[in-house]
């Protein structure tokens, strides 16, 4: 009686333990970052943990990052680069690996993170004069190349010169190049006015 017990019993349960999830059609799967791998499908972009859930479902606003794999969106430092489109100006922020935004798109443009500092290109927004017949301010847009932290903070000016722009998408097609360079953990070259390089040391914060 107890064999046909036991064996009955295994029966029942064995359909309960193979549990399976599928995902069909995928047009693109790169390799692991951070325990999780970029998967696109329909034109969107999701991502994948080791076990294959889909931990962060399919989006439009997820950055790609050229590697030797291909384009694709990547984790580094359990950040990933998201854009947001503003009166047709592109704004670059974070999301962290549960897809919530902890960097809000507010850069022209940035890095994958290494450790905690990402290059960015801070916007800067100058009044210089008043229009009192229009009842208008005249604005000047700037940049710097900056650090921020995993936080968006920023800790430290890469460039001290800003780099004056014309803040409208007739002008500002695409996103203005970095020109800063990560060399080591903690060195970055900085290119000068005269297209010269400055080599500065900046400590990482962990």
């Amino acid at each position: 009686m107890k064999k046909v017990v036991i064996l009955c019993f295994m029966f029942i349960i064995a359909p309960l333990l193979i549990v399976g999830q599928s995902l069909e059609n995928v047009e693109f799967i790169s390799p692991f970052h951070d325990d999780v791998a970029a998967i696109k499908k329909d034109g969107k972009w999701g991502f994948i943990d080791k076990q294959g859930n889909l931990v962060i479902d399919f989006r439009t606003d997820l950055v790609n990052t050229k590697t030797d794999d291909g384009e694709y969106p990547m984790f580094s430092y359990e950040r990933c680069k998201i854009v947001e489109v503003k009166a047709g100006i592109s704004y670059f922020g974070f999301i962290d690996t549960s897809g919530k935004t902890v960097i809000e798109p507010q850069f022209l443009n940035i890095t994958n993170f290494n450790k905690n500092n990402a290059i960015a290109l801070k916007l800067d927004k100058q009044i210089i004069s008043r229009n009192t017949a229009l009842d208008k301010d005249m604005v000047n847009y700037r940049y710097f190349e900056v650090l921020i932290n995993t936080e968006g903070e920023i800790t430290y000016y890469l460039t001290q010169d800003a780099v004056n722009i014309v803040l409208d998408k007739s002008f500002l097609r695409a996103a203005p190049q970095i020109t800063s360079k990560l060399l080591t953990d903690e060195l970055y070259a900085v290119m000068g006015k005269n297209k010269t390089w400055n080599i500065i040391k900046v400590k990482q914060e962990l």
